[in-house]
């Protein structure tokens, strides 16, 4: 059996209906996860990353875990106590979702520090151990819905700066990868998109798939920042307006890791775009 933690999240949903698709036993767990949310022949069992207590009914019985890096909430997290827990229940095998900010800002207590802690904490667990370090997502585009919705206008700061974001359909797919085959143990893998892609490129393709036009408006750093302190931090607003830009060489690099364990190139923004134009219509 295999659990999912994070199972309604924008990769914990893709991976469980991938695995599913596979056949695989699964356990897909969060905090308000109900069988609505999941395929059918998968079970809903709702417990919370924060608290290690309560995934260890969960964890019973299981030979595999994947596990989320706790977001927003990841410095709550004890994730010596999550794997030990793994252990008891049986879990030879854990996959995490970690972050590239591990690496490229390890300064950020945000992106870096709390993410470092639970890296060594997978690593020191006798587990069999996969790392999965994405960058940004393709996924954010989100942020723009009720902009394009209300006025077809993208809003975003940094225009003509690009990253290279993933999509997170990739990244669960190699998450069951690497849950489902040997050979992996061991590996950390940097999973981004296949070129690097501005928001202006973006807003482009986000319009293609709509079949009309969008107006792109691109915002002042400052404000980005008055926008994006609304729901995060000052810190990791900080954080997040340095990687848009002004990123890394390291945060620019087209990792090939999605192609090495697929056998495919990654997905590209547009294809992500015309997978969930809906819901910019």
């Amino acid at each position: 059996m295999i659990v999912v933690t994070g199972a309604t999240g924008n990769v914990g949903r893709s991976l469980v209906q991938a695995l599913a698709r596979a056949d695989e036993k699964v356990t897909a767990t969060s905090r308000r996860v109900s069988d609505a949310d999941l395929p059918d022949g998968v079970r809903a069992r709702p417990a919370d990353l924060t608290d290690a207590g309560s995934l260890r009914s969960v964890l019973d019985g299981a030979d595999a875990l994947f596990l989320q890096n706790g977001g927003a909430d990841a410095h709550r997290l004890d994730p010596g106590q999550i794997l030990v827990a793994a252990r008891d229940g049986g879990v030879r095998r854990v996959v995490l979702l970690s972050s590239q900010g591990v690496v490229t800002r390890p300064e950020s207590a945000s992106h870096g520090g709390v993410g470092r802690v639970i890296e060594d904490a997978v690593r020191r667990s006798g587990l069999d151990w996969v790392i999965l370090r994405p960058g940004g997502f393709d996924s954010n585009a989100y942020a723009w819905a009720e902009s394009v919705l209300a006025q077809r206008t993208v809003t975003a700061p940094f225009g003509d700066v690009g990253l290279p974001t993933v999509d997170p359909d990739d990244i669960a797919e190699v998450a069951a990868a690497t849950l489902r085959e040997d050979g992996h143990a061991g590996r950390v893998y940097e999973l981004t998109g296949p070129a690097l892609n501005t928001p202006r490129q973006s807003a482009g393709a986000l319009a293609e798939a709509l079949g009309e036009p969008l107006r792109f408006t691109e915002q002042t750093r400052d404000e980005a920042r008055a926008q994006l302190l609304r729901f995060m931090p000052e810190p990791v607003a900080e954080t997040t307006l340095a990687i848009l830009g002004e990123p890394t060489p390291a945060e620019q690099r087209i990792s090939p890791d999605i192609e090495r364990v697929l056998g495919r190139a990654p997905r590209t923004f547009a294809d992500w775009a015309h997978r969930h134009v809906a819901a910019f219509r």
